[in-house]
């Protein structure tokens, strides 16, 4: 399996799981970025132990964290980062609602639903948060809950 190969298959969800995580369209490409590094990496030592989607989101989700407890021990100001960051035009607004919905989660649950929204099994799910594949399964139902509520709320 080449590099090449896992970068066209995987750099689209990785993206979408980093921007699920932050709602910062630059922030999520430099992250997913960072993830490919890893993976050009450590692709030669990679066990073959779970399946290389299972790897590679671990890794994103790894790198995810490290980036939230990196913002958390900086103070941030009120100036948002992205002021004069211009999105690409493509994206909708229903989308944009969903990943600010996604974005006000606890941290947890963004994880959960952004590795659900790229269509990971429930088990990998559980595989690569340390939750079991019935906790995992209660969080998705009450994540759509949740954010079917905020989405509902913001179009009135």
């Amino acid at each position: 399996m080449s590099f090449e190969y896992l970068y066209k298959v995987y750099w689209d969800k990785v993206f979408r799981l980093c921007m699920g995580y932050f709602n910062d369209y630059s922030l999520a490409q430099d992250l997913a970025q960072d993830v490919f590094v890893r993976v050009w990496q450590y692709l030669p030592t990679f066990k073959g132990e779970s399946s290389v989607g299972t790897w590679i989101f671990r890794i994103a989700t790894n790198i995810c964290l490290r980036q939230r407890e990196r913002q958390n021990r900086i103070s941030q100001t009120e100036v948002p980062l992205n002021l004069f960051a211009k999105e690409p035009s493509d994206n909708s607004l229903q989308v944009k609602i969903l990943y600010e919905a996604i974005a006000e989660l606890p941290e947890m649950d963004r994880l959960v639903i952004s590795l659900y929204l790229e269509e990971l099994k429930q088990a990998e799910i559980a595989q690569i948060t340390g939750l079991s594949e019935a906790n995992v399964r209660v969080k998705i139902h009450r994540i759509k809950s949740t954010l079917a509520k905020k989405i509902r709320n913001n179009d009135e």
